[in-house]
């Protein structure tokens, strides 16, 4: 579960090249993302896909091949072996890192045999409304998993476990495609009438025999791979109740307290609010409208900083909401493309990191760059993810005063030495502000730890300081 200060890094990118080698790769690299700050990892999704060799892991084929089947045309995933991937979490679990799970329930690709059903069409635009009568349709519905050979499960998937697809492989025809006498899911997101539907083979979770395999699943994988907890993909489109239930069995019979963060990829805040309440509070959510939020704030320089938090789980429902900057979806070239603007990255990490509400998350591709695109890393991330480590601790006092340059303090606490800090973010000019930090600072020196502005600021005797920050920058004032 979170640690205090604890700091996510989502370790992986959509176009990293990591020649099927990234599980040694963190391995090697545990020691060192500890010591900044990094107590953390989601890693990608770990079984084998549609893609083989190149699947990022989205595009689910057999849940229970880590990289151990002759299965897509390779043993090993994009990310490496079975032992490889159990390895690297015991490494990081040795380091002090936990290690998140990306899993994605919602539908299967890549099926081994097409099976002949009754299904109708319903529109793109409206999975609500049916556009055709009943028609035979040839679809990739049946997964035996033959490079398996049964191995942990002897579970076959066929098309009653699923209510939908996209593809009628009889007419070469690509429609969202019902399945007779089958239903969307009601808890689910409204968009396009019912968003049940989202890619590949849809699973339905209203199937008894589903729901008992992934169950049967889950404590297998947690059995098998030890990880500390779940990123769940595409929770919007999945019965709300699923999750909600099958979290709660697994840490009761498992007694784990398994950290579950969820991708409800909404920036209305009202929805997130609604999932939590309808998951009873068992998963916590990325804040999707934050990015938003920030990703404006980074294309408009007349953006009310003020407003920056307005609407966002961080700071309505702060104990549930995992903070980010930007993630895979988001980078450039993809589906959900949103990237903040570089000026910008990081005022918005200081925002995430060095705040007392939320669980942040850093992206891999802000870290180490995205070669792909020619995004060079934010060299100075590391700083302010090693401040939140060192300094970011005690009340937090905010100074949200000005549309242009919004501020605020921790105070630091007695454990951690000389901990406390002053942050300011400008969207516009050169700008300064009085701030209070504390009466039992009287007199301490304070420097900019981004040096971005070089004169020091000596706390006077009522605690407080005049704190500058640069135009379109931000400045972390520590002693």
């Amino acid at each position: 579960m979170k640690k205090i200060n604890g700091v996510i890094m989502q370790y992986f990118e959509w176009y990293m090249n990591c020649e099927q080698n990234l599980w040694n790769e963190i391995s090697e690299n545990a020691e060192k993302l500890a010591d900044v700050g990094i107590t953390a990892l989601w890693l990608p999704p770990a079984y084998k896909g549609i893609g083989g060799k190149d699947e990022v892991g989205y595009g689910v084929y057999d849940l229970y091949d880590l990289g151990e089947f002759p299965q897509k045309d390779t043993v090993k995933t994009k990310y490496g072996s079975k032992d490889e991937y159990i390895n690297c979490i015991q490494v990081l679990k040795q380091a002090g890192i936990e290690s998140y799970a990306d899993i994605v329930l919602n539908h299967k690709m890549g099926a081994d045999m097409l099976q002949t059903i009754p299904a109708e069409k319903v529109d793109w635009g409206n999975h609500n409304e049916v556009i055709s009568g009943k028609e035979i349709v040839r679809v990739a519905t049946k997964f035996t998993f033959p490079g398996r050979k049964k191995k942990y499960s002897d579970f076959e998937w066929n098309w009653t476990h699923f209510d939908g697809i996209d593809y009628n492989d009889k007419t070469k025809e690509h429609a969202i495609f019902k399945f007779i006498d089958k239903s969307w899911s009601g808890e689910v997101d409204e968009e396009y009438g019912n968003y049940d539907y989202l890619m590949g083979a849809d699973i339905d979770f209203s199937n008894e025999e589903v729901r008992e395999e992934l169950l049967k699943w889950g404590k297998w994988y947690i059995e098998t791979t030890d990880v500390d907890g779940f990123r769940l993909d595409a929770v919007k489109h999945i019965n709300a109740d699923f999750y909600e239930k099958w979290l709660k069995i697994l840490r009761k019979e498992l007694k784990e307290e398994l950290f579950a963060v969820g991708e409800y990829w909404s920036g209305d805040v009202s929805k997130l609010h609604r999932y939590i309440t309808e998951t009873n509070g068992e998963v916590s959510l990325f804040d999707v409208p934050l990015h938003y939020n920030l990703y404006n704030a980074s294309r408009d320089e007349n953006y009310n900083l003020t407003q920056i938090l307005d609407k966002t789980l961080m700071k309505e429902n702060p104990s549930k909401a995992v903070t980010f900057v930007d993630n895979h979806d988001t980078q450039p070239g993809q589906s959900l493309q949103s990237f903040v603007e570089r000026w910008f990255k990081l005022p918005a990490y200081a925002l995430i990191l060095l705040r007392d509400e939320g669980y942040p998350c850093v992206f891999y591709g802000d870290y180490y760059g995205i070669p792909h695109d020619n995004v060079e890393p934010i060299k100075e991330l590391e700083t302010i993810i090693t401040l939140r480590k060192e300094k970011a601790y005690g009340k937090q006092n905010d100074y949200f005063d000005n549309p242009n340059c919004i501020g605020w303090t921790r105070e630091g606490d007695n454990e951690h030495i000389k901990s406390g800090l002053a942050v300011l973010i400008s969207n516009k000019n050169d700008t300064e502000k009085r701030m209070y930090i504390g009466k039992d600072y009287a007199g301490e020196k304070m420097l900019d730890a981004m040096g971005n502005c070089n004169e020091e600021v000596i706390i006077d005797g009522e605690g407080y300081g005049v704190f500058k920050v640069k135009a379109k920058s931000v400045s972390v004032w520590v002693m």
